[in-house]
């Protein structure tokens, strides 16, 4: 009697194990920031790269890219969030090839593709950094929502720029589909990258 209680029991159990690996596997995933539904495409960027090379967005196709508009005398957001960047292309690890990490200057008057590439550099050779003049971020600004204003300081750096921080996931196809605040934990936006890559198996 006891040994048909313990084969009830155990055949319990591994039922029980099946349900929930099976619901795991098959539910909604839940995306860590402000999802985008339904897919919009992104805006296209047409700048200069830190090489001086012309980068747009249309090119990236069948990659995902991680978008986020800074500038290099930034104290404080700016490398955090690329901090975060590196952390999160770790966290991909082999999937990190199919990911571009873009960065793009709301400071132009100072951030010419040298000193982008110089700041750059101190958290991933691999970031892209793009700038232009003036006339031709302000397009790219609008589109994506950004706001930017130069801010009198007595720093040794000159001004400061109050500038907005969200970051913009696009999907392999060329949609914007995700924004996050910054902040967001690094395990989530990762999560949802991986995510954004498998949906095109």
């Amino acid at each position: 009697m006891r040994m048909r209680y313990l084969l009830l029991f155990s055949a319990g159990v591994i039922l029980v194990l099946g349900a929930v690996t099976a619901f795991a596997l098959t539910r909604p995933h839940r995306f860590g920031g402000s999802l985008i539904d339904p897919p919009v495409p992104a805006p296209d960027i047409e700048l200069s790269d830190a090489g001086g090379e012309k980068f747009r967005l249309d090119d990236q196709s069948g990659n995902a890219v991680l978008l986020f508009f800074g500038y290099t005398s930034c104290p404080d957001v700016c490398p955090v969030t690329l901090a975060d960047f590196k952390a999160i292309k770790t966290q991909l690890g082999p999937r990190a090839d199919r990911v571009k990490f873009v960065f793009i200057t709301v400071d132009p008057e100072r951030d010419s593709p040298e000193r982008i590439r110089r700041y750059l550099a101190n958290f991933d050779e691999e970031f892209i950094g793009l700038t232009g003049s003036r006339a031709d971020l302000e397009p790219v600004w609008k589109a994506y929502g950004v706001f930017q204003e130069q801010v009198a300081s007595s720093s040794s750096v000159g001004y400061l720029v109050d500038h907005s921080s969200r970051i913009y996931a696009i999907d392999p196809r060329g949609n914007l589909r995700v924004t996050y605040l910054f902040g967001t934990d690094r395990q989530d936006i990762a999560d949802d990258v991986l995510f954004l890559l498998n949906e095109q198996r």
